[in-house]
């Protein structure tokens, strides 16, 4: 059977490498004046998460897709791959949120993970999906070019376009929609993971406007420097 759309959580288990520190993991969190002068601790999630990302769709693969990018569980749910860490920014003028997390588990699984999501152009390049308000909207995935950050990595660019005008949606859903801002527009995420020896960062960056690849790839560049040397200081106090 194959293993690549597979959870991590759901592999037979083994015994697991040490893991960060909660502090450790804590200094190896980006924050806000990493990003620049607009970006500041959260508010709040934003109101497009519910009505642009709590969806589902007909394939596998690109349900669990929709799946993680509500959940932000991107290697699983289990106690084992629970976040060490996690930070949560907005982006006052454009708009833009950022959730960033920290999670320690086997380098091999972590892999998996990545070698999942690298499948996803391919598979979930183009698919509908049905939102909560049971309105079809057009979601596309491509790869997202990354710094050479880390030991593996791997990036999407996932765009949920706005609803077909001819979709059959209830037209109250619609108007409900368009009240949260949501129902004409497009909502464009990248969805990163980046794994160092067996720690990881994952990361969304979601705006209805137009992204900022800046924010992204800073979070990955200054993240996993700041990770690499939280292992570097955990491995010289053991």
């Amino acid at each position: 059977m194959p293993t690549n759309a597979q959870s991590p959580a759901a592999l037979p288990s083994a015994e697991l490498p040490p893991v960060l520190t909660r502090g450790q993991a804590r200094a190896a969190l980006v924050r806000a004046d990493d990003l620049g002068e607009a970006w500041e601790p959260t508010r709040g999630a934003a109101t497009w998460r519910d009505e642009l990302l709590k969806a589902t769709a007909g394939r596998s693969d690109c349900r669990r897709l929709l799946d993680v990018l509500y959940t932000e569980d991107l290697f699983g749910t289990g106690a084992a791959t629970a976040p060490r860490a996690t930070a949560a920014l907005d982006d006052v003028d454009g708009g833009a949120q950022l959730h960033y997390r920290v999670t320690s588990y086997r380098a091999a699984d972590l892999d998996r993970t990545l070698a999942w999501l690298g499948t996803l152009p391919d598979t979930c390049g183009r698919f509908a999906a049905r939102d909560a308000h049971g309105t079809t909207r057009d979601v596309r995935v491509a790869g997202l070019p990354l710094p050479e950050a880390g030991d593996a990595r791997r990036g999407l660019r996932v765009t949920v376009g706005g609803a077909a005008p001819d979709d059959g949606a209830d037209t109250r859903a619609d108007a409900e929609a368009d009240e949260a801002g949501t129902g004409g527009g497009s909502l464009t995420v990248d969805l990163v993971a980046v794994r160092v020896g067996d720690d990881a960062i994952s990361l969304t960056n979601g705006t209805l406007g137009a992204p900022a690849d800046d924010a992204t790839r800073t979070a990955v560049e200054v993240g996993t420097d700041r990770l690499t040397e939280a292992r570097r200081q955990g491995r010289a106090q053991v």
